[in-house]
């Protein structure tokens, strides 16, 4: 990056990039928000119809934009499912209460799957004889070491904590399950349990119906712009998968990500007819990412396979911007990320460097120069992440990022601003 110019490369105004982004629009964002998180698609878990019918329907929204669409499949493994609502009931030797599932009972990732009801005493892990009892496994002791003291136990009842919004979380990625069942117990009915395994008459009744499922997921792929294999080219990424819906509970996915897959393809729209013809710009909206980024990691090894290193910037969790969005840079990504600086300012938009843990990681594993993006989200993998919680000037202010960013990047030169200063960008 240097301060000149070159007689050669005459300067462009930033008055053009101002007038494309005011084409910038939040209600389109809102729009394409609201269909990702509808019931239509399920919450978009990979491998699943409702993932499917999102891909589609992203697929004709590229073609409508008059991209030239992809779908590329691969296999994931082991997709965790809770396929029935977990029913539990427990007895504190004088009253008789049931779980509510998602809020106080969900089950562990590291679960068996037992899907019959199986009753037992109640007891604590560590105290006493576990046969034949569901053990409550006291708040810092590990799985490993609960599992060291459940010989003969019926299952064990971990603590968990809920969100704001009095959820647990969803997670697909986690441990592979061991022997038993395993229930998660929100903090205040787990320390009722605790203090009810210490009574005689004390019981708990319950089941966990998780399986285990290999899936094909997909990538969904739109190249909108040719490009020499020396000219500038961008990648715009953002994961369309969520963590499903649960038997009774939606789980819409809004923020995460359907909010990133807003901004994308918002930039996709304005960017097609406003960029030089040397520069190439692609989409991926990527698969599982919910179960370890293993969309972006097929993609970028492909990339890499290839020869081709493309600019990557990754969106995920355009939800809610309070203070300053978070940006994560990887692999060789110093040019990349002094024009996003630079799109910041003129934009306006206040940037931090923090963790983004998504795939552009995935990206700059493999080499290439990437950034991830986010702006925080409400309802983290929970009922909570809806479409009304999403933000349309965090979608509008990330957009204009994106917009800006690739718009800089593909010119040299560019002069602007208040100040009138001259900077030069090599990318």
């Amino acid at each position: 990056m240097t301060t000149t110019t070159g007689p050669s490369t005459p300067p462009v105004r930033l008055g053009a990039l101002d007038r494309l982004l005011d084409t910038v629009s939040g209600d389109r964002m809102a729009a394409t928000v609201t269909a990702l998180a509808g019931e239509a698609f399920a919450g978009r878990r990979v491998g699943s119809a409702g993932g499917a019918a999102a891909r589609a329907w992203l697929g004709q929204r590229l073609a409508d934009l008059g991209a030239a669409v992809a779908v590329e499949p691969f296999p994931v493994r082991a997709v965790p499912e809770i396929y029935a609502p977990p029913a539990v009931r427990w007895h504190d030797g004088t009253t008789t209460s049931d779980l509510t599932f998602g809020r106080q009972v969900s089950v562990h990732l590291a679960s068996a799957d037992v899907p019959l009801i199986r009753r037992g005493g109640l007891a604590v892990a560590g105290a006493g004889d576990p046969t034949g009892r569901w053990l409550v496994v006291p708040a810092g002791m590990s799985l490993f070491d609960a599992y060291g003291q459940a010989d003969g136990a019926v299952g064990l009842l971990l603590p968990r904590g809920v969100d704001g919004d009095g959820w647990q979380y969803t997670m697909l990625a986690g441990p592979n399950p061991g022997p038993l069942p395993i229930l998660t117990i929100d903090i205040a009915a787990h320390a009722a349990l605790q203090a009810a395994g210490t009574v005689d008459g004390a019981w708990l009744a319950g089941n966990a119906p998780i399986r285990r499922l290999d899936v094909t997921a997909a990538n969904l792929y739109g190249h909108r712009r040719a490009t020499s294999t020396a000219a500038v080219e961008v990648l715009l990424t953002a994961h369309y998968d969520g963590v499903g819906d649960h038997p009774g509970l939606r789980q819409p996915g809004a923020a995460d990500n359907a909010s990133g897959v807003a901004v994308v393809l918002e930039a996709v729209r304005v960017l097609t007819s406003a960029l030089p013809d040397t520069v190439g710009l692609s989409v991926a909206f990527l698969d599982a990412e919910e179960v370890g980024a293993l969309g972006s990691a097929h993609h970028a090894n492909h990339l890499a396979e290839m020869g081709r290193h493309p600019l990557v910037i990754n969106v995920d969790g355009a939800g809610h911007l309070r203070q300053a969005a978070a940006v994560e840079a990887g692999g060789p990504a110093h040019a990349l990320l002094a024009v996003l600086d630079q799109a910041a300012q003129h934009t306006g938009l206040p940037l931090v460097a923090g963790p983004v843990a998504s795939d552009n990681r995935r990206y700059a594993a493999a080499g290439l120069p990437a950034v991830g993006i986010g702006a925080g989200m409400a309802g983290y993998h929970s009922p909570a992440d809806t479409p009304d919680r999403v933000d349309p000037a965090t979608t509008t202010a990330l957009a204009r990022l994106v917009v800006a960013t690739v718009w800089l990047a593909a010119r040299p030169n560019t002069v602007g601003g208040a100040s009138g200063s001259v900077t030069s960008i090599d990318v």
